[in-house]
């Protein structure tokens, strides 16, 4: 039997991979085979993460992007295309988080999460749509959130709920979309996982981090490996009759 998780020959465009999740996510996929693309807002964390990546004997480019505006999505992969000539694989891992009362929740607070987690998923979804679709194949990857299920506590995160219940929506409308013309669309949904901006906060929130660590079966935090796996699942072909799945990886926080 082949190994249907080798990536060999494959190009890969992942937003947000200069650090945290998408960087682990970028070293998943390489290790695997693929060729790295690095979208990223900051261009200096996108070049080290793509010299890393050539380090590791794959080819990689990075490309400034901010995921808030169509245009700069678009630009990006018209770049990536440009420079790497196709794009088997997506990941769109960009997002953030706000901690606000909904009652406190400012406007720009409101549709900065909303235009980075959410329009900014479908940005990259339709930007590279046209060339996956002309060719019969691709998969993409969207990053959601157990978030997008459940109504985390004690934080207050509306925004980023509905912002995650969004994107598990898009990704099953693009999959019965898109699904009979050779497109698979899945998405990620982790639970609470050791990144810089999780660690800020459980230093920062004291009593939210013992909440958390209760309510997780596990007992403690994924890893950003945890989450780089299950998108090398969807992304490679051992996944190919998955379609508009969601795969929740969080130590089996909503089974409780």
């Amino acid at each position: 039997m082949s190994n249907l998780f080798d990536l060999t020959g494959r190009t890969a465009l992942i937003t947000g991979a200069g650090r945290g999740i998408g960087r682990e996510i970028a070293r998943t996929l390489a290790a695997a085979g693929a060729d790295i693309a690095i979208a990223e807002l900051d261009p200096s964390t996108a070049s080290d993460a793509a010299e890393e990546i050539r380090g590791m004997g794959r080819q990689a480019f990075s490309v400034e992007c901010n995921v808030r505006e169509a245009g700069s999505v678009n630009n990006a992969v018209a770049s990536v295309l440009e420079h790497m000539g196709k794009i088997d694989i997506l990941v769109n891992n960009a997002g953030i988080a706000r901690w606000t009362k909904a009652e406190e929740t400012s406007d720009s607070d409101w549709l900065d999460v909303i235009d980075i987690n959410l329009n900014g998923t479908f940005w990259g979804c339709r930007a590279v749509a046209p060339h996956m679709l002309a060719r019969g194949s691709g998969s993409i990857v969207n990053i959601a959130s157990m978030s997008g299920s459940i109504v985390n506590k004690p934080q207050p995160q509306s925004a980023y709920n509905v912002s995650k219940a969004g994107v598990i929506m898009l990704t099953k409308s693009l999959a019965a979309e898109w699904a009979g013309r050779g497109v698979r669309v899945n998405s990620v949904s982790p639970g609470y996982i050791a990144t810089e901006m999780t660690r800020k906060a459980v230093t920062t929130y004291t009593d939210w981090a013992a909440i958390w660590h209760d309510m997780t079966p596990v007992g403690h935090m994924g890893e950003p490996a945890d989450v780089a796996h299950a998108v090398w699942y969807l992304a490679s072909d051992a996944a190919k009759f998955a379609m508009g799945t969601d795969l929740i990886v969080d130590g089996g926080y909503t089974a409780w």
